[in-house]
């Protein structure tokens, strides 16, 4: 029995050595990765603000950004009322829309098409409920389904964007 308990004595003291040891391994491991982790974080950093030398210059501070404007040129449709599809009140939606164009020359070949536009815009708006024109969602929507209409009206001329002057659920 007294081989067992010396060879459990010496694995006890070789335990106890790599204990010491093992805590020195953590600690050098721990500090790799902390290091690892701080580069990453940094480099991440950098990256999203710009500091490596991109193609953008970097606007002074105080400095107001310049932004290109492009022209654009902005058509009044006529103001259109028309009757909601509800179950039994009346529901009426007044809108004055007004579409964001390139140019005059834009103009010149969307009125000859004016009578379709209304068309198509009278058709889609009776068959909307009140419910659909709820919170930004529903007008973001509408706006969204209205210029599509009208680019497959106006085709190939291009409407940018159908801009609500007023819009009235009665």
């Amino acid at each position: 029995m007294t081989a067992d308990a010396d060879a459990a004595d010496a694995q006890a003291e070789e335990g106890e050595g790599d204990a010491g040891g093992g805590k020195k391994k953590k600690l050098i491991i721990f500090g790799a990765g902390g290091l690892v982790l701080l580069l990453v974080g940094g480099g991440a950093a950098a990256y999203f603000l710009g500091l490596f030398g991109g193609s953008e210059p970097v606007a002074e501070p105080g400095a107001e950004p310049v932004v290109e404007q492009k022209p654009v040129v902005f058509y009044d449709l006529p103001e259109m009322t028309v009757n909601l599809s509800t179950d039994g009140r009346a529901t009426y939606l007044k809108v004055r829309i007004a579409l964001e164009v390139a140019d005059d020359n834009v103009v010149d070949k969307i009125e000859p098409f004016l009578p379709r536009i209304l068309d198509a815009f009278q058709v889609y708006l009776r068959e909307l409920r009140p419910a659909d024109l709820e919170g930004s969602s529903g007008l973001f929507r509408l706006k969204e389904e209205l210029l599509r209409r009208i680019n497959t009206a106006v085709y190939p001329a291009r409407v940018e964007g159908v801009l609500f002057k007023e819009i009235l659920v009665q």
